[in-house]
């Protein structure tokens, strides 16, 4: 019976494709300057300024905690073609394999180390390049690619990410696969597995 990493393995191999044909729409040109405060408001300093990452509640666990500063908390984003994310790694966890439609994705490593993938769907055979990150790196995730990064480190790890959209968008594909219900028949097929794996997997509920 295959293991859980040959159907994660599977999985990577098995939704390049997909991951290639996301919608790569971009951000509507902003012909203004910024968008003004609701109401016509007249804008001061504190509409410019995000200050909710001074004290993040971090959840220890298996996967790492991700606070977005984007429009829908942060609205003088609106039209600017840019968004950004906090993230937090306790030792042991990962954030899982994922794509953003709409968005390439700038690391910067404030704290720890980090291993990352990247997975390239413009070669024939999808090629996965693999990178240690240390304080101060900077690495790359372009628009639409598979990609993931897990802290293998004993201390927590601390990461910032800008993207170049309002609205990157994601799509996990744990939750993409296994969290929607597709038809276990489907699954099975597709990933050679038995049903017992696929139903194990689906009653994981993973991001």
């Amino acid at each position: 019976m295959a293991s859980r990493s040959s159907v994660a393995i599977s999985t990577f191999l098995c939704l390049t494709a997909f991951a290639a044909l996301s919608a790569h729409a971009a951000d509507p040109e902003e012909i203004r300057d910024f968008a003004p405060p609701a109401n016509n408001a007249t804008p001061n300093a504190s509409y410019f300024t995000f200050d909710r990452l001074r004290n993040i509640d971090v959840r220890q666990g298996q996967f790492a905690n991700v606070t977005g500063v984007n429009v829908n908390n942060f609205p003088v984003l609106s039209g600017l073609g840019v968004s950004n994310a906090l993230l937090i790694y306790p030792p042991g966890s990962v954030n899982v394999p994922h794509t953003h439609p709409r968005g390439t994705e700038t690391l910067f490593i404030l704290e720890g180390t980090l291993e990352v993938g990247l997975i390239d769907t413009t070669q024939p055979v999808p090629v996965l390049f693999t990178q240690t990150l240390y304080k101060d790196d900077i690495f790359v995730f372009p628009r639409g690619l598979v990609h993931f990064q897990i802290n293998k480190g004993k201390k927590t790890a601390r990461a910032y990410a800008s993207f170049s959209s309002t609205n990157p968008g994601l799509v996990s594909l744990p939750r993409t696969l296994f969290g929607v219900n597709v038809d276990v028949e489907v699954l099975t097929k597709s990933f050679e597995v038995s049903s017992d794996i696929i139903r194990k997997l689906s009653a994981v509920q993973p991001f």
